[in-house]
Formats: structure tokens, sequence, C-alpha cells
């Protein structure tokens, strides 16, 4: 598989609205987890302390949280389905995107200057094409198939180079 065609079905599964979110933001995730059979919302809230590729579908953000004492970060995947929303609570001024040294300070040390910035705007992205749920799912069977048909085109690209280099065949060797 090519690298262009991996960034094709990786286009194929983002999620058409995302909020943009940096280092140093306060947010609420609220992620789906399966028990059993059902799902159910949780809601974790914390400070971004690390964001990573946010141009690809592997977008990932760190959040972390002191909870009784004790700090917690988790990782999100920006793009996963089971990730329902993530909002803005607070927008920090910081000066770097890995905030690492918030881990050692505890109290008045780890607080962060926060800074005025319009909730609403933000925490509602733009989106190009409002799809309604009848249509989303064709939408995204004709992405997958695009997706399988550009990886079919490349194998059968492959194997005529193959032929080309070696007329007698896969199993003889070309002398």
């Amino acid at each position: 598989m090519s690298f262009i065609s991996l960034k094709k079905i990786g286009d194929a599964q983002k999620k058409a609205a995302v909020v943009d979110v940096r280092s140093g933001d306060t947010v609420r995730v609220t992620q789906k987890i399966k028990e059993g059979e059902k799902f159910r919302s949780q809601v974790f809230e914390g400070v971004v302390i690390r964001t990573d590729r946010k141009g690809s579908h592997t977008a990932r953000i760190t959040v972390r949280k002191v909870t009784s004492g004790v700090g917690v970060e988790k990782s999100f995947l920006i793009h996963n389905p089971l990730v329902e929303k993530i909002e803005i609570v607070h927008r920090a001024k910081v000066r770097r995107k890995n905030l690492s040294f918030l881990r050692e300070r505890s109290g008045k040390s780890a607080r962060l200057t926060n800074k005025a910035f319009d909730r609403n705007a933000v925490n509602n992205p733009e989106v190009t094409t409002v799809a309604t749920p009848a249509e989303e799912a064709p939408a995204t069977e004709e992405k997958v198939e695009k997706a399988e048909a550009v990886l079919e085109a490349e194998s059968q690209d492959a194997e005529t180079q193959a032929e080309k280099v070696n007329p007698k065949g896969p199993a003889e060797p070309a002398e």
C-alpha cells in the first residue's frame, strides 16, 4: 500500500467538524464506554498538556486532571468514533506545545493564566455540509467503496509491474 492510499483511507474516517484544541485549554471530553451490551457516556475534564499530529486522522490530545490528590492523564484520539464531543471550557495563555512541567507542580504553581475567548464560536465549529443521519450512512459507505477501489487499482498496478519485470510469471525466476 502506498502512502497516498493510506492517506485517502485516513481522510475518509475523519470527523467533519472538530474543535480546535490547543495546549493549555481546559476541556470536557465526552466518551462512549461499553459495559456489556450497553453504552454509557463518561465525561473527563482536565487541562490539555499535549497535542499531537493535528492535521492527521490520528490526531491526539493528552488531558490531565488531579483527582483526590492523584494526577490522572488520559489520551484521546480526536477522530475516534467513541469520542462523542470535546468542549473547551477555558483557554489559557501558554507558550509551548508540551506542558509536561505541570506534572511536577501542584496547587497555585500549577495554575495557568486564563485568556478571554468566544466559547460559543470555538465549541461550534462550522461544518461545510450538514448531513442528516439518513444521509450519513450512504456517504460513509461511498467513502469506503472509493478507498477500496483505490487499493484494488494499486494492487493491479503492482501485479502488472511484476509481470513486466518477470514475464514468465511469479513462480519462475527471471534469467
